[in-house]
């Protein structure tokens, strides 16, 4: 009788490196944040806060929807990086 080969297991989606993820409850949904530090932020990114560029090195914020709008699934292309302050004053801004 021929061996069985072994099960190949699934290996575990690794979680996006650089801080501790959370959700956070807001008037326009809940969303999951991370906290980036300065250490693991290789690449500027603008802010959709204040439109301004967020440079490499500089600990910010990361977001994106938990029910996300797009029928990817788990709303990763939706995520956005944003100054921290920003983030705090998001709901104080005016809508465009």
């Amino acid at each position: 009788m021929p061996r069985r080969r072994p099960r190949r297991r699934p290996e575990p989606t690794r979680p996006l490196v650089g801080g501790h993820q959370h959700v956070e409850e807001w008037s326009d949904g809940d969303w999951v944040v991370r906290q980036i530090t300065g250490a693991t932020s290789t690449k500027p990114y603008r802010c959709p806060g204040c439109d301004q560029l967020i440079p490499p090195a500089t600990p910010h914020v990361v977001a994106w929807p938990m029910d996300p709008t797009s029928f990817t699934g788990d709303g990763l292309d939706e995520r956005r990086h944003w100054h921290a302050a920003c983030w705090r004053a998001r709901d104080r801004r005016r809508r465009k």
